[in-house]
C-alpha cells in the first residue's frame, strides 16, 4: 500500500445567521462586552440597567437622543426610588 496523503480541512466557519433583533442584537454588542453580561455582572437592577442598555444603543440605532432621553429618564426613575427610602 502506498502512503496517504494527508488532506487540509479548513476550519468550520458557521453560517451567517440574518440580523437577530431579539437574542444578541447588533446595537448591544458593539465592542468586547454584550450589555446583558455588564448588566448581569455589575449586579443592576431593572432602572440602571434600562438606562445603561440605552446609553450603549444610542450611537448605533440612528435616535440616538431618543435613547439618551430614556437612559435619562430611567436614571430619574433610580433617584426618585432612592430619595423616598
Amino acid at each position: 500500500m502506498g502512503a496517504q496523503m494527508a488532506t487540509f480541512t479548513p476550519p468550520f466557519k458557521p453560517p451567517i445567521p440574518p440580523k437577530e433583533m431579539v437574542h444578541h442584537p447588533d446595537h448591544y454588542n458593539k465592542g468586547e462586552f454584550e450589555v446583558i453580561d455588564v448588566i448581569y455582572d455589575w449586579n443592576l437592577n431593572f432602572s440602571l440597567g434600562s438606562a445603561i442598555k440605552y446609553i450603549a444603543s444610542a450611537e448605533h440605532k440612528g435616535n440616538d437622543i431618543e435613547d439618551l432621553k430614556k437612559a435619562k429618564q430611567y436614571i430619574e426613575f433610580e433617584i426618585e426610588n432612592r430619595l423616598s427610602k
